[in-house]
C-alpha cells in the first residue's frame, strides 16, 4: 500500500460539525484539549476550532477557554460572556498589535454563543474566556495597583516600588530588557515583593496579573539575549496559567493557540534548538489527560502584516512547498477536507512517523519567502493527537484596522 492509499484510508470526512464525533470520542475524559491553527489570520481555523469548542463545552462539560491573548484584554471578554453583555465591545477594544488575532468576526460569533450558553446556567457553572499570554506588563501592573489601592492599602508600598522600578526604564518593555542586560540592576526583586504582597488575597484576577508581571519581567530580560529562552519563558507561563485556571474553575479547559505552541515541540526541530512548547509541557504534566489538535491547509488567503506593528491586510497563501506535509496531503486528497486521528483506529499509517515540513504562518508573513521559510520539520503523528486538514482556506475577518501605535516586540521565532 502506498502512503497516498494510507492517507485516504485514514482520512475521516470533514464537512460539518457532526463530523467531529470521532474526535469527541478521542477526547474521552481528557481534562485539556489544546486546539491549534496554522496561522493567526485564517477564517477556517477559527471557525472549526469554535465548532469543536462548542461541542466540548456542551457535550463534554469543559468549563473554560484559554487563548493565546493578554490576560487584561481577555478578562473584559470573560466578564461579558459570563455577565450577559455583548462581547463585541470588549473584543473591539483590543489594542495591542496584532489586534486581528482576537478582534475579528469569528471570535465575536463564538463569544456571543458562549454568552448565550452561560445565560442559561448559574454563575458557578458558566464557562470562562481567559488570556494565557505574558505580554501585558503595563496593563497587568496597573490592574494590580488599582486592586491594591481599593482592597490592600497596607500592601501598596510593594506594589508602588515595582511600578516605580519599571517606570524608571520608561514605558517600553524593550528598553527595560536592554537596560537589565547592560547593568546588573533589574526589577526582579521588586516583582518578587509584588507577588508576595498579593499572595493569599481573595482575587484570582489580581494574583494572575501579578504572575503576568513576573513572567513579563523574565521574558523581556531574556528576549534581548536572544536564543530560545524568551520563547520558553512564554510557553511555561502559558502552561502555568492553564494549570491555575483549571484549579480555579475546578473544570476541564480548552486552549486556542498557534500550532507552534499547542503541538509537542519534541516532534519538531524546536527540540534541537532548545525550545519547549505549551503542548509538550501539558503532556509532561498531565499525560493522557491531554489531547493536542493541529491544523493545516494547502493554499488560500490569510490576514497578516508584512512587518511587526504594520497595517495588516489579506495576503495570498501559495500552494504548499513540494515534499511538505501540506503538499503530500493535497496530492492524496485533492480538493478534500479531512479529520485524522492519531493513531488511526485499526489502520496502518507509516506517514504519521515520517518527518516532513509543516507550514507555520505567523502574524508577520512574506509569501514570496515560502521557498526558504515558514516550514517546521515535523513528525505529525507525534506532534498531535488529531489533525484537521482543510485543503483551501480563506482569510479571517478583522473588526477594524490597526489604529493604535502601541506594539510589543516580536517573540522568537518570528511572530508566533
Amino acid at each position: 500500500m502506498t502512503n497516498a492509499d494510507e492517507v485516504r484510508r485514514a482520512a475521516l470526512p470533514l464537512t460539518g460539525p457532526g463530523d467531529l464525533g470521532p474526535l469527541l470520542e478521542r477526547v474521552g475524559e481528557a481534562r485539556f484539549v489544546l486546539i491549534g491553527e496554522a496561522s493567526h489570520g485564517t477564517h477556517d481555523f477559527y471557525a472549526w476550532r469554535a465548532e469543536l469548542t462548542r461541542r466540548l463545552i456542551a457535550e463534554k462539560g469543559f468549563g473554560f477557554v484559554g487563548v493565546e491573548g493578554d490576560w487584561p484584554d481577555c478578562e473584559r471578554v470573560n466578564q461579558s460572556v459570563t455577565a450577559g453583555t455583548d462581547p463585541f465591545d470588549a473584543l473591539y477594544s483590543f489594542q495591542r498589535w496584532p489586534t486581528f488575532m482576537w478582534a475579528n468576526e469569528e471570535v465575536v460569533d463564538f463569544c456571543r454563543w458562549l454568552r448565550d450558553w452561560n445565560a442559561e446556567r448559574p454563575p458557578g457553572e458558566r464557562c470562562g474566556f481567559h488570556g494565557l499570554d505574558v505580554y501585558s506588563l503595563w496593563d497587568s501592573l496597573r490592574a494590580v495597583r488599582h486592586y491594591a489601592a481599593a482592597h490592600l492599602p497596607e500592601r501598596m508600598e510593594a506594589v508602588m516600588e515595582a511600578l516605580y522600578c519599571f517606570e524608571s526604564h520608561g514605558h517600553d518593555p524593550r528598553q527595560y530588557g536592554l537596560a537589565a542586560r547592560l547593568v546588573p540592576e533589574s526589577c526582579e526583586e521588586e516583582v518578587v515583593s509584588l507577588l508576595a504582597a498579593v499572595s493569599g488575597t481573595g482575587g484570582f484576577g489580581v494574583r494572575q496579573n501579578a504572575e503576568v508581571v513576573a513572567g513579563a519581567e523574565r521574558y523581556y530580560r531574556a528576549m534581548v539575549r536572544g536564543g530560545p529562552d524568551s520563547w520558553n519563558i512564554r510557553d511555561v507561563h502559558m502552561a502555568d496559567t492553564l494549570d491555575r485556571l483549571a484549579d480555579h474553575h475546578e473544570a476541564k479547559g480548552v486552549v486556542w493557540a498557534h500550532n507552534t505552541h499547542i503541538g509537542d515541540a519534541r516532534a519538531t526541530d524546536m527540540a534541537a534548538a532548545g525550545m519547549t512548547s505549551l503542548g509538550q509541557l501539558a503532556r509532561e504534566r498531565h499525560h493522557e489527560d491531554v489531547v493536542l489538535v493541529g491544523f493545516g491547509s494547502h493554499r488560500g488567503t490569510v490576514v497578516a502584516g508584512d512587518r511587526w506593528g504594520g497595517q495588516h491586510h489579506v495576503m495570498r497563501v501559495p500552494p504548499a512547498r513540494p515534499a511538505s506535509l501540506e503538499a503530500f496531503l493535497h496530492e492524496a486528497l485533492p480538493e478534500q477536507d479531512a479529520l485524522f486521528l492519531v493513531p488511526p483506529p485499526g489502520l496502518r499509517a507509516d506517514w504519521y512517523d515520517e518527518p516532513m515540513g509543516h507550514r507555520a504562518i505567523g502574524v508577520v508573513y512574506h509569501p514570496e519567502q515560502e521557498r526558504w521559510g515558514n516550514y517546521v520539520p515535523t513528525v505529525v503523528g507525534r506532534r498531535y493527537d488529531a489533525f484537521l486538514w482543510l485543503d483551501e482556506t480563506r482569510a479571517v475577518h478583522p473588526l477594524h484596522g490597526e489604529p493604535w501605535g502601541d506594539t510589543e516586540p516580536e517573540t522568537y521565532p518570528t511572530a508566533m
